[in-house]
């Protein structure tokens, strides 16, 4: 027999179903959020793998197109391979849940979440993330929970929680935040260049909110919670540990990471490493395979504590100390845009590409709102930017988080598709890496967009600050521009990206159980200090503005409107005469059902050329007007003259020449290229040309 609990989340009803479905998972929660329905499962497995040093937590967001009322489109008729949408949110639903499992926990745990039924104004993904903290909360995995995760919006200036579809559509904001009984454990947003005050205010709104669902998740907990098994610890043994540092001393690791050349530091960890192993091979050799974790753990605690209670960065910058910047654009001579961006040892080409918008990307989801995507960026991180040897097999779910990040942080900035009729490709590529990528890819994709002629509202920066934390709440230090170890060992990466006037992205991972609201309002001001000193010194010297006009390597686009009813005269029959103008003139051509045309190619006079094409065709002939013809037959009685694909008239041969003719083909031949004045209809309704009287 299942229990069901309910609660009123943000003015819809959400239900948790246990005990009800999937009774061999650990633990199962069948989730419905209005006519949402996601089912929620968390399951470990018995033992670690063998020789396993990490753990090994795999979350799961299945779409189903069932949800929606779809089939899959292809011959094979199935879901494949997950979504953007789809990875993205299993992201999302991972970083606020791992920090919370053992730091020595072994077992492989997998988070499963299956969308089944989709109510656009109830999200699957908020509902996948309370499932997942209620099927983990009420296991017997170890879990040191619950959280609950709430979306933010802000519609007409006002905050509204989880937002309906139609107002995720008009909201200027897109906020998720997942919390714990005490503290904010995860920041995701995108938002339209948000003041700080205002995001934080939103983001403890949210907070707030949380504390409500967490009430809620404990009752469940209480009834339904199954005792949290016992697990193999995996530690260092105490005598090894005591061993290796007598034996390297604490000054010797402090000096092996002190560098600001990561590979410098990296050879004396290494050499730290070849002179344990030599030591322990005779005389404790069972202690060889544990020596990589244990001298991980020195090394931590050497930065940890020389940042701490040194204020002792491994590279030697202060606290708030940005790394050395550099700027270019025009790099590659014919691309439509490129610019790098470099910050100490991290180092990130963008290259822009403007298409035409029939290349925008057509999206097959459940999310009725997201149907296409005008604006896109790619993020790709080879192993030679961090000196490794291993084969390209296509972006990972970390690559396909930062390329979103990014194109969330460059949204806001865009110009509407009436200012500027492109579809746009960033492509960012990772060419050295030493922290904060993703942020660097957003300096260098404005940069980019800037020099391809893409007129950007505003100036994009992003930055990433750390955290290191002691024994309290009040014992802690922020840092600006995080490099790699200061990641790996510290808390915090919080990535915050914006203009001058506000925010435009945010994504916060940490490794803790959660931050205070003075980390996180600290944390915030901070980059906005880092930002503004990003965009006025390193950015606007390299180029100030978006060039006038796109490249002489880019597509040129102009729109002009038609009557909509016209459309299918333009296209004809099967496309044919919208193909032949394309044939003719070698350009691209969209046509919206608002009679919204644009013309696409690379050579103008080809461009203006299709325009009169199209504006000929979409003419109605009236008396007087001056038209320039083809003759594509010849009649005893006159030519027929094609003006435009599809659109064709009649000369009579009394309006051929002043002078009088016998025959038509006396001054006329196929082919010729001639004026004509339109003279109104004929006594049998025609319209009739004439060449004979253009003045």
């Amino acid at each position: 027999m299942y229990k069901s609990f309910s609660m009123e989340l943000a003015g819809r009803t959400l239900t948790v179903d246990v005990g009800r479905v999937a009774a061999q998972a650990n633990g199962a929660a069948f989730m419905h959020y209005g006519d949402t329905v996601v089912l929620s499962t968390a399951t470990a497995s018995d033992k670690p793998r063998e020789g396993i040093d990490f753990f090994p937590l795999s979350v799961e967001y299945e779409e189903k197109l069932y949800a929606v009322g779809k089939i899959p489109g292809g011959f094979i008729k199935r879901e494949g391979k997950a979504s953007e949408n789809a990875i993205l949110t299993s992201r999302v639903i991972d970083r606020p849940m791992r920090p919370l499992f053992p730091k020595d926990y072994r077992n492989d745990v997998t988070l499963n979440n299956l969308v089944m039924c989709v109510d656009q104004d109830c999200s699957p993904e908020i509902t996948a993330m309370l499932g997942s903290a209620i099927a983990t909360a009420i296991s017997d995995i170890p879990f040191d929970g619950p959280t609950a995760s709430a979306m933010v919006g802000m519609v007409d200036g006002e905050l509204v929680f989880n937002p309906t579809s139609a107002q995720r559509e008009k909201s200027t904001l897109s906020l998720t935040v997942a919390s714990t009984k005490e503290k904010v454990i995860m920041i995701e947003a995108g938002a339209y260049e948000l003041p700080e005050d205002k995001m934080i205010e939103a983001i403890f709104a949210a907070h707030e909110l949380n504390q409500k669902v967490i009430a809620f998740i404990e009752t469940i907990v209480a009834e339904c919670g199954k005792p949290k098994h016992d697990y193999i610890k995996c530690d260092t043994p105490e005598e090894l540990y005591a061993d290796m540092v007598a034996f390297v001393t604490p000054e010797a690791m402090e000096e092996a990471v002190f560098t600001d050349v990561k590979q410098v530091r990296e050879e004396n960890i290494r050499a730290i490493t070849d002179k344990l192993t030599e030591r322990y091979q005779e005389t404790h050799p069972e202690w060889v395979p544990l020596l990589g974790e244990a001298i991980y753990k020195f090394e931590k605690k050497t930065v940890r504590k020389m940042i701490l209670k040194d204020h002792k960065r491994p590279d030697g910058r202060e606290i708030t100390q940005i790394r050395h910047l550099a700027a270019e654009v025009d790099i590659l001579p014919r691309t439509h845009g490129s610019a790098m961006f470099t910050r100490g040892q991290t180092q990130v080409l963008t290259i822009t590409t403007l298409g035409a918008l029939a290349e925008i990307q057509k999206l097959d989801g459940i999310d009725e709102n997201e149907k296409t995507k005008r604006y896109m960026h790619h993020y790709n991180f080879p192993s030679y930017s961090v000196g490794e040897t291993k084969p390209s097999r296509g972006p990972g779910r970390r690559e396909i988080g930062h390329g979103a990040l990014a194109e969330r942080a460059l949204v806001p900035v865009l110009p509407s598709e009436e200012e500027f009729p492109y579809a746009i490709r960033t492509v960012s590529e990772v060419l050295e890496s030493n922290g904060s990528t993703s942020q660097g890819s957003i300096c260098a994709s404005t940069l980019s967009l800037m020099a391809a002629g893409v007129p950007i509202k505003s100036m994009v920066a992003g930055i990433s600050v750390g955290l290191v934390t002691g024994e309290t709440d009040d014992d802690y230090i922020i840092l600006t521009d995080i490099q790699g170890l200061e990641d790996f060992f510290g808390d915090m990466d919080f990535k915050v990206a914006g203009t001058h006037k506000g925010i435009t992205a945010i994504q916060m991972d940490i490794k803790i159980h959660g931050l205070t609201r003075e980390i996180i309002e600290k944390a915030i001001r901070r980059t906005k200090e880092a930002r503004t000193y990003i965009l006025d010194d390193i950015m606007a010297p390299c180029i100030s503005s978006p060039r006038p006009e796109v490249g002489p390597y880019s597509p040129k686009i102009v729109q002009i409107k038609i009557d909509p009813t016209k459309i299918g005269d333009v296209v004809g029959q099967r496309g044919k005469t919208i193909n032949a103008i394309i044939e003719l003139t070698g350009v691209k051509i969209d046509i919206t059902d608002d009679g919204a045309v644009s013309v696409c190619g690379v050579d103008s006079d080809s461009i203006q050329k299709a325009i009169k094409l199209i504006q000929t065709i979409v003419t109605d002939f009236e008396e007087g007007q001056i038209f320039e013809g083809k003759v594509v037959s010849i009649k005893e009685f006159g030519a027929f003259l094609e003006f435009a694909p599809g659109k064709e008239g009649m000369v009579h041969i009394s309006k051929i020449s002043k002078e009088r003719i016998d025959k038509v083909e006396d001054v006329l031949a196929l082919g010729d290229i001639v004026k004509v004045v339109c003279l109104g209809k004929d006594k049998m309704g025609r319209i009739s040309f004439s060449i004979k009287d253009v003045k």
